[in-house]
């Protein structure tokens, strides 16, 4: 029997370790240069809304339209969030050739591109999402190249390039792992544990390298004690959990194949019109909203946070509503920032009712309660709350408010969101046809 030589083995572990890090290093730097991007493609759009607030008119159903038919025709797969992609990658029942598909890098550059012009447009979608499908990607395609373990390649680097991927966009380490744990638990095992930690860790100290040590939505130091002032906890975590599964269960709906009715089915086929509209539509509810409601929302979320909001008090809903319609429409982007930005909204509309409550901390509650309502994730949305305000004084709230928050959602949504849409990615073969000859064969000797 022949052995291996000691450095063969030596050579192909070092050169493993070599692509994991690189691996690592690419996704923290993807993930920064995908939010600078999208950060410009936001500023583009204000630039135009200042020339006049009537040009979205034009520009947001053309470009809608257009992403969609791009996306269909070159980048099938690139559509949506991309966290529903990657759960559908970890099925143990999904085919490689399904997710080569969906973790390739010629959807992984559609996805980043078309989310970019996404923005341009005045969507209402966030990178965060879509960073979770480019960390992915990068792992996947990286760890083939290593000739990794097959249950290495298939599981543990796709997740941890998914965790690296919140992490880098959230800065926020802690919500990678969570997010990892509690989003993808159905593929997650122990023995995935230190590699998913160490490309979070790695990916993290890139982005700390280039952008330095900051706080997504800055610091806070709002607090509150216990006793009567829980009761705006309650509160948030009633509202934000069935607002949160309304909206969840909307999205899942209209994205369920084989939609009844002419309007589903005007929507399978004719994606492109049906996107134009949903432009239109978009536009309306931002003029309404006085041009608020486009783009990811972190601006806004920022300002109710900091205290310095002159938003009107609708905002909340409409942000909910343009983020619906977005994602409805087809186009890539994600969710997240959108639901964060809606959330914080709806805190500042529960604030008024508790003036005892620091203002800071009832949107905080909102922010959370409404992000675990969408996603059904309590544990994640707290941590990446938490980490985005370097707020530690109000873990006890916020992981109150998102468990009611989960507990409210399941009553209007029982399948979280995500999982939901992962089954669009999941082929499913057809059920074997019946032998018509056989069966009425056997009827007629029934009959005799």
């Amino acid at each position: 029997m022949k052995f291996p030589l000691p450095e063969e083995g030596t050579i192909l572990e070092w050169k493993r370790r070599l692509v994991f890090w690189s691996g690592a290093v690419s996704v923290g730097l993807a993930a920064i240069l995908f939010a600078v991007a999208c950060e410009w493609a936001d500023g583009v759009f204000h630039k135009l809304l200042v020339i006049s607030p009537y040009l979205p008119l034009l520009i947001t159903p053309v470009g809608i339209a257009l992403i969609v038919y791009l996306t269909r025709k070159y980048f099938p797969g690139a559509q949506g969030s991309g966290i529903p992609q990657v759960i559908a990658s970890l099925d143990p029942t999904e085919s490689s050739k399904v997710r080569e598909q969906v973790l390739s890098l010629r959807v992984m550059f559609g996805k980043i591109a078309l989310t970019v012009v996404g923005l341009m447009c005045g969507t209402a979608v966030g990178r965060e999402g879509p960073t979770v499908q480019i960390g992915a990607s990068i792992m996947h395609k990286l760890g083939s190249l290593a000739r990794f373990p097959k249950h290495d390649l298939e599981k543990g680097l796709i997740l941890a390039g998914a965790a690296a991927g919140v992490a880098a966009a959230f800065n926020a380490p802690l919500a990678g792992i969570v997010f990892a744990i509690e989003e993808m638990s159905r593929s997650f095992e122990e023995h995935n544990s230190t590699t998913i930690l160490m490309t979070v860790i790695i990916a993290g100290i890139a982005s700390l390298a280039v952008l330095g040590n900051y706080s997504y939505f800055g610091h806070t130091s709002e607090s509150m004690g216990f006793g009567k002032e829980w009761y705006v906890v309650v509160l948030c975590g009633i509202v934000g959990g069935l607002l949160g599964g309304i909206f969840s269960r909307i999205l899942i709906e209209v994205n369920k194949k084989g939609l009844n009715g002419r309007i589903g089915a005007w929507i399978h086929e004719k994606p492109v019109a049906f996107a134009a509209v949903c432009g239109l539509l978009l536009v309306v509810v931002g003029l309404v909203s006085g041009n608020n409601t486009y783009g990811s929302g972190y601006i806004e979320a920022k300002t109710l946070v900091d205290g310095n909001s002159i938003l009107p008090e609708s905002y909340g809903l409409l942000k909910m509503l343009a983020t619906a319609i977005t994602a409805i429409s087809g186009i890539p982007g994600g969710i997240m920032a959108p639901t964060l930005s809606a959330g914080a909204g709806f805190g500042s509309n529960i604030a008024p009712f508790f003036p005892s409550v620091p203002v800071g901390a009832t949107i905080i509650l909102g922010m959370v309660a409404y992000f675990t309502g969408v996603t059904q994730t309590p544990i994640t949305a707290f941590v990446i709350v938490m980490e985005m305000t370097d707020n530690h004084e109000m873990v006890l709230p916020l992981m109150a408010a998102a468990f009611i928050a989960k507990a409210c959602s399941r009553l209007v949504c029982p399948t979280p969101i995500y999982h939901s849409l992962s089954e669009n990615f999941i082929y499913k073969p057809p059920p074997p046809k019946k032998d018509v000859g056989t069966q009425t064969a056997f009827i007629q000797r029934e009959s005799d």
